[in-house]
C-alpha cells in the first residue's frame, strides 16, 4: 500500500518504520531536525538491542507524495489541525484516514446514535477545521497502546507493547477494518478490530487522564506515581469519576480503576508523553486529555470534582512552564 505518516515522532515513527519494513510503500511528513536526520541517516528504531533502519523517503511538502491509501496522523493534538490543512493533497476518494492520537478525538460524538451525538468537541478542533479536512466516513478509529520515545531526531525507541485498536465509527466490520487489521498484524503489532473503538478510547484515557497531568504536576514516571499510596488513591478516585460518567454517556468499558492501573504498573518505569513534551518545550495535550472530559462533564452534569481540580493545576503548570497550547 501507498502509506503516509504525517508525523514522525515517538508514535508515528514507530509505525513509519515496521510499515516500511513490512514491504509497503511507506513515507513521513516531517520537518526541520527531524525531516534532515531522515533524509540522511534513514528513519531508525530502536527495540532491546536490535535497530531496524528505514531508508524511507521524508519530506515537509505532502504534495510531492500524491494521493496516498492510507495516512495516519501521528502528531500532537495542538498541531492537527495545521497538520490536515497541510495534508490535503495526501487525501483521494478512497484514502483511509486513522488518527493515532491521544484524548478523545473530534470525531467521537460524529456517526454516532449514542447520547451527546453530534456534539462537536471545540476543545481540539475550536474553528472546525480538522472536520473540514478530513470526511470523516473516511476515518477508522485508532487507539495506540505501545509506549516510545523519541532518543534523537529520527531515531526512536520503543519501550513496551504492541497492541493497537481499531474500530469504524459507526460500530461495523467492513473489509476495509479487516485490512487494515490485517495489513497492521503482518508489520508485527498486536492490532485487533472491535465493534466499540469508543470504550477503547475511554479505556486508554483512564490512563492518560491521570497519569499525564499528574505527572506534569510532580515530574514522575508512572511507577514511582502508582507506587505512592497518596497518588495511587488519587488515580482510583479520579477513575471512578471518569468512569462514572463514561456510564452517563453510555460508554462502559468493563475494568475498574484498580484493574487499569495495574496495566500501566506492569509496563514498569514510563516517561508519560506530556512529561517527555515538558522536557522537549513541545506543546501539551492537556485540552484533548483533560479538558475535552471536563467539557463531556458539563453536558452530562456530572461534577468530576478531583479530574477539574487535577486539570486547573496541570493548566496553570504548563502555562507556567510555557508549553500550555495557544
Amino acid at each position: 500500500m501507498r502509506i503516509t505518516v504525517v508525523g514522525a515522532g515517538a508514535i508515528g515513527g514507530f509505525f513509519a518504520c515496521k510499515l516500511f519494513d513490512a514491504g509497503h510503500d511507506v513515507s513521513v511528513v516531517a520537518r526541520g531536525a527531524t525531516l534532515a536526520a531522515i533524509q540522511e541517516h534513514g528513519l531508525r528504531l530502536q527495540t532491546g538491542h536490535d535497530l531496524l533502519i528505514a531508508p524511507l523517503r521524508a519530506t515537509s511538502e505532502p504534495e510531492e507524495l500524491g494521493t496516498q491509501d492510507l495516512v495516519i496522523f501521528a502528531v500532537k493534538a495542538p498541531s492537527l489541525p495545521i497538520a490536515v490543512q497541510n495534508a490535503k493533497a495526501l487525501i483521494g476518494p478512497h484514502t483511509v484516514i486513522i488518527p493515532a492520537i491521544n484524548g478523545l478525538p473530534w470525531w467521537y460524538f460524529l456517526k454516532s446514535s449514542a447520547a451527546l451525538s453530534g456534539t462537536r468537541l471545540t476543545a481540539v478542533d475550536p474553528d472546525g477545521v480538522i472536520e473540514a479536512n478530513l470526511p470523516v466516513d473516511a476515518v477508522i478509529g485508532c487507539v495506540v497502546f505501545p509506549s516510545c520515545t523519541v532518543l534523537s531526531p529520527g531515531v526512536i525507541e520503543h519501550i513496551s507493547g504492541s497492541k493497537i485498536a481499531f474500530g469504524e465509527l459507526d460500530g461495523t466490520k467492513s473489509r476495509r477494518l479487516s485490512d487494515i487489521t490485517h495489513l497492521f498484524e503482518q508489520a508485527g503489532f498486536n492490532a485487533f478490530l472491535c465493534e466499540n473503538v469508543r470504550e477503547e478510547i475511554w479505556l486508554k484515557l483512564l490512563g492518560n487522564a491521570c497519569f499525564n497531568p499528574v505527572s506534569l504536576l510532580v515530574d514522575s514516571s508512572t511507577d514511582e506515581m502508582i507506587d505512592d499510596p497518596l497518588l495511587n488513591d488519587l488515580f482510583i478516585e479520579m477513575m471512578n469519576e471518569i468512569l462514572e460518567l463514561g456510564i452517563r454517556i453510555n460508554v462502559a468499558p468493563e475494568i475498574d480503576a484498580r484493574q487499569r492501573i495495574a496495566i500501566t504498573r506492569k509496563l514498569g518505569k514510563v516517561k508519560t508523553s506530556m512529561l517527555q513534551d515538558v522536557d522537549g518545550h513541545k506543546p501539551v495535550e492537556i485540552e484533548a486529555i483533560l479538558g475535552t472530559l471536563v467539557f463531556v462533564a458539563e453536558l452530562a452534569g456530572a461534577p468530576m470534582p478531583r479530574v477539574r481540580a487535577v486539570y486547573a493545576l496541570a493548566r496553570m503548570r504548563a502555562k507556567k512552564l510555557g508549553v500550555l497550547p495557544g
